[in-house]
């Protein structure tokens, strides 16, 4: 019997080979029931397609004579009162997914969900009528529910933590080994008392990463005083006051740069015996050292794992979703004590120098 190939399948089934060869690897340009069709015809005859096949001649044919191989659709999710820093984040993001896109030679559509945008279903109608099949969803507040897209049709890569209406492939900063890099480079500098303020919503949406680093490493790290979190619905000056007053940590981590005014207020010195560290450097305007999440390298990598996907055809929820991440960096700034400042004494040794030079 001879081997079935996309010509004998298509010749029986009455379809032309371009179809066939679509309908196998499920091009959303081919009708559900057309898919069926064709896959039970192929099942039927013994006929195994080689995907790795398949798309090396696809790339050769859309790269000949010319770069442009599609368009990527980049969903935010915008609420009714967005704040500055997630604007900011996002546009990051963005910025990251535009230039790898256009290096990889793919043009990028932006559409805004949410009160003030599009329905997903006018988002769906829209998508599928200029053959955009590659999402980047950039990160939402909450967790978006997208459930309502015909993902038979789409590849999707999310730029943050976690997301499962429905699952997809996710892409964000890795805050667990960023906390404890930080942390290291933080004991290498003299510090020994470091505190750690985090609002509660803060904390459980990222699983407890920042708390779990950094209850971690005052384990380990030796000659560590354990300074509690301070963990609160809302961080104020009235509720970090007490706190910082009653521990008197040697170097502060938060979100929230109005810490610096606050520890100021308490009589601390900074940067020469107490220090400040922004977990977000997008909330900063430079004027404190400050964790930079690196958003445009995230957009960039969601952007490669999306082409990725297009390129071997794989549409629709995955089975198992999967999480990439990439570490942030620390950015110097004038609330931090620089490395080698005073020989990298403990903060007790400093205070008991200025004490005797006063």
């Amino acid at each position: 019997m001879a081997t079935p190939t996309l010509r004998t399948l298509a010749r029986e089934l009455g379809l032309s080979r371009t179809t066939v060869s679509d309908a196998l690897r499920g091009s959303p340009r081919v009708k559900p029931e057309t898919v069926e069709r064709v896959r039970a015809a192929a099942k039927a005859a013994g006929y195994d397609r080689n995907p790795l096949a398949g798309a090396v001649m696809s790339f050769l044919r859309r790269s000949c004579g010319q770069k442009f191989r599609g368009v990527l659709g980049v969903l935010e999710i915008v609420a009714e009162e967005q704040s500055p820093n997630a604007r900011r984040y996002n546009d990051a993001v963005f910025e990251g997914v535009s230039n790898k896109a256009e290096q990889l030679g793919f043009k990028v559509d932006r559409f805004q969900l949410g009160a003030t945008g599009l329905k997903l279903s006018r988002l769906d109608s829209i998508l599928q009528t200029r053959g955009i099949n590659g999402l980047i969803v950039l990160p939402a507040a909450g967790f978006p529910d997208l459930t309502g897209l015909s993902w038979s049709r789409y590849t999707a890569v999310y730029v943050d933590y976690f997301v499962d209406s429905p699952p997809m492939h996710c892409v964000c900063s890795d805050h667990y080994r960023s906390m404890i890099g930080l942390l290291r480079e933080l004991h290498a500098r003299g510090f020994r008392r470091p505190g750690l303020f985090i609002e509660t919503s803060l904390d459980e949406r990222l699983h407890f990463r920042w708390e779990g680093a950094f209850l971690a490493l005052q384990h380990y790290l030796p000659d560590i005083d354990k300074v509690p979190i301070l963990r609160p619905e809302h961080v104020t000056f009235e509720t970090f006051q007490p706190w910082f007053e009653k521990y008197q940590p040697d170097v502060v981590l938060g979100h929230f740069p109005d810490a610096v005014g606050w520890m100021k207020r308490c009589g601390a010195r900074i940067p020469r015996v107490q220090s400040f560290v922004c977990l977000n450097s997008l909330r900063t305007d430079g004027a404190c050292a400050a964790m930079d999440f690196q958003a445009p390298q995230l957009g960039a990598r969601a952007t490669e794992l999306v082409t990725g996907h297009l390129m071997h055809s794989e549409f629709g929820i995955p089975a198992q979703a999967s999480l990439t991440t990439i570490p942030a960096r620390l950015v110097e700034g004038p609330t931090l004590r620089a490395r080698g400042a005073d020989g990298g004494k403990p903060a007790a040794a400093r205070r008991r120098t200025a004490s005797a030079a006063s």
